[in-house]
């Protein structure tokens, strides 16, 4: 069977929101038949936030801390392999629809007039772009103007004024309309990255779907508790990290991010449609995720920062048109997005690249048991961008930035935060699933700081660790060495 790829991103999508997984609000009728006919992920979590930092975990398969992109408009090492590349090498011109958010690698700039040098915006390395949707969001205007709707150029303003147009023109179809009319022109196996802004902020709605849930029918976020660690304290204080502090508000946000979601959901029905119809639902794998999550009021918080799952817990689909028998089937696995390249590596019949640190996902696609699995999801969050924009420092005397950050290993029932100053939190999940209440049982906390020590060194940078230098070359060697291909 020739396999068509296509990996669709959403952004900020929690996991509970998908109606499948049991929301008594949220309406997702697409995302459910894709998961009805495929396997869904129930613990799949994102490795970092923002933006930037999470779509480097899911491009390149590796954790924050060895891809270090720690921020939006940190530098993407030109020396990593993604998804993109890997798809070259199998063949295909991988297109993408929508964005990626990898900056540049300084090294390849042209020097300090480099325009490439002042967004961090830019295209993932191997992809072929069709259509690029940056925060300016030039051509979704100029397609609103075109269809005479009065906007100015400003994209944030637009976004936030999607509820007073009809839907369809609102950016998730406009992506959609795009990626339709290249699938009408394929002929042959393709590899498509379709990357949907929405439900992101501002919460706004497109249409009819920004007075689709009735605000008194949303449930209120979780409160943040009284003893709070600095870091939260902190982010409380962020203009753009505090949730609205009334009901109303709250609820409101609420309602305009479920719209959003309901919105993408019926988009991508029509992409199934659009496959169904040109024949290819039977020979395409379909991947559906998100680069984070949303607190969405939970805490205090909205947007995505912190140690919180609900910034990291996000959704995992994954529907393989080879091994219909596990379609239906669920897996309550701890799954990370780092997983989602190996994945397609061995969907391609490609070697899993050396530097990723997740698994394939291959044994629940195909009803096998895999060999190792972990029994913990681990994201890390850094803000040492807040200090890099300050100003200069006295390295390497000066240590700041290396202390804004932390990591956090999540287990089934509980939970363990390290921060970069020290400082540690610990969580009893079974007696307090809100992650309110810290625990101070020093023999499980001793237990999960031992186990995230161990985390850290078992996943190192591997990429020539596994080589020896004799005998022409013995070992592990790198998959992406262009003589050996």
């Amino acid at each position: 069977m020739s396999l068509n790829v296509l990996l669709v991103t959403l952004d900020q999508f929690r996991a509970e929101c998908l109606s499948i997984a049991g929301h008594h609000l949220v309406k997702t009728p697409n995302l459910d038949r894709l998961a009805q006919q495929g396997v869904r992920l129930t613990k799949h979590y994102s490795q970092c936030a923002p933006c930037s930092p999470g779509r480097a975990s899911l491009y390149t398969g590796m954790y924050q801390m060895n891809h270090r992109v720690v921020a939006n408009g940190t530098p993407l090492d030109r020396s990593f392999d993604n998804v993109a590349l890997l798809a070259k090498r199998a063949g295909y011109s991988p297109a993408l629809f929508g964005y990626t958010d990898q900056s540049i690698d300084p090294r390849d700039a042209t020097g300090p007039d480099d325009w490439r040098l002042n967004s961090f915006e830019g295209v993932l390395p191997g992809f072929d772009c069709k259509l690029f949707i940056p925060e300016n969001h030039v051509l979704w205007i100029e397609h609103l103007r075109a269809n005479g709707f009065d906007v100015p150029m400003d994209a944030q303003q637009v976004l936030k004024t999607e509820p007073e147009r009809p839907a369809e023109f609102g950016i998730s179809a406009f992506l959609t309309d795009h990626l339709l009319t290249w699938l009408d022109q394929q002929n042959g196996p393709w590899f498509a990255h379709a990357s949907y802004l929405r439900p992101h902020p501002p919460y706004a709605a497109a249409g009819k779907w920004s007075t689709a849930y009735d605000p008194a029918d949303v449930e209120l976020p979780i409160p943040h508790g009284d003893d709070l660690h600095p870091s939260h304290e902190m982010f409380l204080q962020l203009p753009d990290a505090s949730a609205p502090l009334d009901d109303a508000g709250k609820r409101y946000m609420r309602t305009q991010y479920y719209g959003m979601i309901s919105d993408v959901d019926e988009q991508l029905g029509r992409v199934w449609d659009k496959l169904a119809e040109l024949g290819m639902w039977e020979n395409t794998m379909i991947i559906i995720t998100a680069d984070h999550g949303e607190q969405l009021g939970d805490h205090g918080l909205k947007e995505k920062l912190g140690f919180f799952p609900q910034s990291y817990h996000i959704l995992g689909l994954v529907r393989d048109p080879r091994n219909t028998q596990q379609h239906g089937t669920v897996v309550d696995k701890f799954t990370e997005n780092i997983d989602i390249l190996p994945t397609i590596a061995e969907a391609l019949d490609q070697p899993v690249p050396l530097q990723c640190d997740g698994l394939p996902l291959t044994p629940f696609l195909t009803g096998s048991t895999p060999a190792i699995w972990r029994d913990a999801a681990t994201w890390e969050y850094d803000w040492r961008s807040v200090f890099i924009r300050m100003g200069a420092r006295d390295w390497p005397w000066d240590q700041r930035l290396e202390q804004q950050h932390l990591a956090t290993r999540c287990y089934d029932d509980r939970a363990y935060v390290q921060f970069g100053n020290g400082s540690s939190l610990s969580f009893d999940l079974a007696a307090d699933a809100t992650w309110r209440t810290y625990s101070h049982d020093p023999v499980s906390t001793l237990a999960m700081a031992q186990d995230m020590l161990v985390w850290r060194s078992r996943h190192t940078n591997r990429q020539l660790s596994g080589m020896l230098i004799e005998q022409g070359g013995i070992g592990e060697w790198p998959t992406d060495v262009s003589w050996r291909v």
